[in-house]
């Protein structure tokens, strides 16, 4: 079975969901629409793969609906480390403009997702007549370097429980909702996928985020975490 589907959508639709993503701000009406109609739409079921390491490097990915998760996987112990994941209206597979010729990382849909593929080629003509797409573009991809480097930094410094506290503090920005007594992150996240982002194990995780429970910091909702205090190691984030 296919690990994805096409789906066939006018290139208007196509175009209101480019304008309604996050470089939807930087294009103008003719480069708006050289994206669209370059562009074809895919549904990708839960756990299927966008691409993986490997692969031609040859398009990028806008989400029209659901959430993807890039990351490594090593090919001898099938181990998985987590970068990001990223939902609606998210732009990835920037690699495509810069990298070499294959992918160095994958693309999972972390659920049922939607996704526009846009060829690199036509991607990059965007970038040289847009003057505000290519200024985003760049500021995006240093934007996520910095993010990774950070990461990096904090396997150096920080112990576990430190990672998490700061993961947690971040992901109540990018997908937190504000509700009485605290915030929801709008993300079930399986404490092996936690373990995978923070570089340690389900075990240690799950005793980590119990030992929160316990303290009054945070509490669990419908496989999601809900924050009822900022952990203080989190503060620096």
């Amino acid at each position: 079975m296919s690990h994805r589907r096409a789906c066939t959508m006018p290139a208007s639709d196509r175009a209101e969901i480019i304008r309604q993503s996050e470089i939807g701000a930087s294009l103008d009406d003719a480069t708006l629409a050289r994206l669209a109609e370059a562009s074809k739409a895919f549904d990708f079921r839960r756990r299927r793969f966008v691409y993986r390491a490997g692969e031609v490097a040859d398009s990028l990915y806008v989400i029209a609906g659901g959430r993807v998760k890039l990351c490594s996987i090593d090919e001898t112990t099938g181990r998985e480390a987590v970068i990001d994941i990223v939902g609606k209206g998210a732009l990835f597979g920037e690699s495509s403009l810069y990298s070499a010729e294959v992918r160095e990382k994958c693309a999972i849909a972390y659920e049922q997702a939607r996704l526009l593929r846009i060829p690199a080629g036509v991607y990059r003509e965007g970038m040289a007549a847009s003057r505000e797409l290519y200024d985003y573009t760049f500021r995006m991809v240093g934007q996520r370097l910095s993010r990774a480097e950070r990461r990096v930094v904090d396997f150096a410094l920080d112990a576990i429980p430190a990672r998490l506290d700061k993961l947690l503090a971040e992901l109540s920005v990018r997908y937190g909702q504000e509700q009485e007594g605290g915030v929801l992150i709008d993300l079930a996240l399986p404490h092996r996928e936690i373990a995978s982002i923070v570089g340690s194990t389900r075990e240690s995780v799950t005793v980590r985020l119990n030992a929160l429970r316990r303290a009054g910091i945070i509490d669990f909702v419908d496989r999601k975490i809900f924050i009822i205090k900022v952990p203080p190691a989190a503060a620096v984030v």
